[in-house]
């Protein structure tokens, strides 16, 4: 039973070592260019080893994006109950924002049918991703009941807009620009995200 129980562990390792490394490589490179040998070659394993727990490039991608929504889910949890809503919003994106400068937010593409299906045939996958969408809705009504977020705007597209910031080409631009650090360019973004680009001192029409 031991012995069973060590095994487990070692093959656990050996999953998150495999998802670390596909993180990474899907955060560098994108879906399209990374290869099933780069993993495999990355965490040290024969291919063949590889397949033993993910059965595609697909399932790769699909258990990295688990892990991300796991990690999203554990940032929407860990919000103060007093904090108010839109802070809370402004909280989770900056997250993300934080997390995509320091290259550990995967990018996939949106337009692919055979991840479309890997993903959709993934509970863990869909579970996360609901969990995270209802609390982030009930922020989003909350804002704009509050008059902090535009009431007029369909709740869907203000969520759309905040899980379209981990995948935001603006902070990479900016950072390759070299002229803002990390902090101040999730400070511009956000800004952007949160209060558009009208000036505040526009007069009235």
């Amino acid at each position: 039973m031991a012995r069973g129980s060590f095994r487990e562990q070692v093959l656990k390792v050996r999953e998150d070592a495999i998802v670390s490394a596909v993180n990474r490589l899907l955060a560098e490179k994108g879906f399209d260019l990374m290869t099933v040998d780069e993993v495999a070659a990355d965490v040290g394993i024969a291919k063949a080893s590889l397949y033993k727990h993910f059965a595609s490039k697909e399932a790769l991608a699909a258990a990295a994006m688990v892990r991300v929504l796991q990690r999203t889910a554990d940032v929407v949890e860990a919000q103060p109950p007093a904090l108010a809503a839109i802070d809370k919003l402004k909280a989770v994106t900056r997250w993300a924002l934080e997390v995509q400068l320091a290259g550990e937010m995967p990018t996939l593409p949106s337009q692919n049918s055979s991840l479309r299906a890997e993903l959709l045939g993934s509970k863990a996958y869909l579970d996360l991703l609901m969990h995270v969408s209802e609390q982030l809705g009930v922020w989003i009504e909350r804002s704009q009941a509050d008059g902090a977020i535009d009431p007029e705007l369909p709740a869907e597209v203000v969520l759309y807009t905040i899980f379209a910031r981990a995948c935001d080409p603006v902070p990479g631009f900016l950072k390759a620009g070299g002229r803002y650090d990390d902090k101040t360019i999730v400070d511009l973004v956000l800004g952007t995200c949160f209060n558009g680009l009208q000036s505040r001192n526009r007069p009235a029409v």
